[in-house]
């Protein structure tokens, strides 16, 4: 069987969550790094896999796919099995808790914590931007009441959708591995629940793999 192609760097956040996917399911891929100092992801040919010239890509033959939830979800279900069930979809109400909790992830934890991310990582490292402190203390704050619900909903499940794994609990490892290199880590310490749900998710052999790819290049 011919590999699935993810186009851009996997140290990228979005790149990071589909590969994660490929490595719970087990699935050859090959990932195609975009060069962004040729502009290459706004070239006619990647406009023709992704049209807002962003990343990732993602193909599988002759089928093109953009927006790595979505290409996650596709991953999932194409190589679902019974121990590589990360959708649940065959189960009304945990598909449902794995549906609610991707949003959240999309909608609240992850706009909370990606400014963190830019303002002390990816602005000073790649783009020589200072960091803007305004940002960080107003999202930390913000991220706090966030990590006020995830601390009420994992003191009585195991993981976000219930006491089984799932896409919506991978999605949160790129950005939280990041977030994890900056001066604010130590927030989670005040989360006791939520602490132990991340060293959870990081003991599995699929991050482990990711991390040790993401790690020396930053995010």
């Amino acid at each position: 069987m011919t590999p699935v192609k993810v186009f851009g760097p996997a140290q990228s956040t979005n790149v990071a969550r589909v590969l994660l996917c490929l490595e719970e399911v087990g699935a050859e891929y090959e990932v195609v790094n975009v060069d962004f100092t040729v502009m290459e992801h706004k070239s006619p040919e990647h406009l023709k896999r992704n049209p807002f010239g962003q990343i990732p890509a993602f193909q599988d033959g002759d089928l093109y796919l953009f927006e790595s939830r979505a290409i996650g979800k596709y991953i999932l279900r194409k190589y679902k099995t019974r121990e590589a069930d990360l959708l649940r979809e065959g189960n009304l109400r945990e598909a449902a808790m794995v549906d609610v909790w991707t949003e959240v992830e999309t909608h609240q934890y992850n706009s909370a914590i990606s400014p963190i991310v830019y303002e002390c990582i990816i602005n000073p490292a790649k783009r020589g931007i200072p960091t803007n402190q305004k940002v960080v203390d107003e999202s930390a704050e913000k991220l706090k009441k966030v990590l006020e619900v995830y601390e009420a909903r994992l003191s009585q499940s195991t993981y976000l959708a219930g006491d089984f794994v799932s896409f919506a609990d991978l999605n949160h490892f790129p950005y939280t591995f990041y977030f994890m290199g900056t001066p604010y880590a130590s927030l989670f310490d005040s989360y006791p629940h939520v602490k132990a749900w991340w060293e959870r998710l990081m003991a599995r052999p699929s991050v482990k793999k990711l991390a040790a790819v993401m790690a020396p290049q930053g995010a």
